[in-house]
């Protein structure tokens, strides 16, 4: 298994002989307004910076060279954006959270889209949709519906990509059923103004930690959108803290792990 951070909640996944392209935001630096009033969202931080904040690592040629599936978790603009739909071939097999995020994407284009399952199988590998709550209280309703997925293959170690969401029990119970060896989590404790921690922060992936003390976690989502407020430094601050720093990775854009 091979692991390539390209920015934000983007990742090439290279797993059994597949490549996979998760939550594909490729526009260059500074396309979009940032998250906030513009944009029909509550106030939030750096509403002088544009999206994304950072420009991409790597072509797009590069990022979507011989992918074999897409995967999007929900359709936010930072998972799913328009130079993906752009970029991509309309005949990609693509995969989404449910029939509402399916349509809309087929209307799109996309000629290939399937609903993502408890049992769903991709040439070999097993797809296994988990949940998510991208936010608490009242932000869970604003913020939508969101998945995460476990990938699973008898030659490969369990990987469990947890999407967009805070730590609560549906996170451990994915990790209590399926012991994934690797974890992928959205660390940059995004925020508006008011409401609290749209994805996970350090406390959260602190418990992720606790939850799967032999796992290798990966800290992905920092940085990447106006709205971050968990900053690469500070997280990498803490875990050395407490100690865990050879258990959990944060990855600079472009950055690779095997496993």
């Amino acid at each position: 298994m091979k692991i390539q951070h390209i920015r934000n909640a983007t990742l090439v996944v290279e797993y059994a002989g597949k490549k996979f392209l998760i939550d594909p935001m490729l526009a260059e630096k500074g396309t979009y307004p940032p998250f906030g009033p513009r944009v029909g969202f509550p106030d939030a931080p750096r509403q002088d910076q544009s999206n994304p904040i950072d420009s991409l690592p790597t072509s797009i040629d590069n990022i979507i060279s011989n992918i074999d599936a897409v995967i999007v978790t929900h359709l936010h603009l930072d998972h799913w954006d328009d130079a993906a739909k752009e970029a991509l071939p309309k005949d990609i097999k693509l995969f989404a959270q449910n029939e509402e995020d399916a349509k809309e994407i087929q209307n799109a284009g996309f000629k290939n889209v399937e609903v993502l399952r408890e049992d769903t199988v991709f040439e070999g590998v097993q797809l296994i949709k988990t949940k998510g709550e991208h936010g608490r209280g009242e932000l869970v309703q604003l913020a939508g519906n969101v998945c995460g997925v476990v990938f699973k293959q008898p030659n490969e170690k369990t990987l469990y990509i947890a999407g967009d969401t805070v730590w609560y029990e549906a996170v451990k119970d994915v990790i209590d059923t399926h012991k994934p060896e690797i974890i992928v989590v959205n660390g940059g404790d995004n925020q508006f103004l008011e409401g609290g921690s749209l994805v996970m922060g350090k406390d959260d992936i602190y418990e992720v930690y606790k939850a799967a003390p032999n796992a290798k976690i990966i800290s992905v989502h920092m940085e990447a959108v106006n709205h971050w407020t968990l900053s690469r430094e500070e997280l990498r601050g803490f875990i050395n803290e407490k100690g865990i720093s050879s258990n959990v990775l944060v990855p600079d854009d472009g950055e690779s792990y095997s496993f």
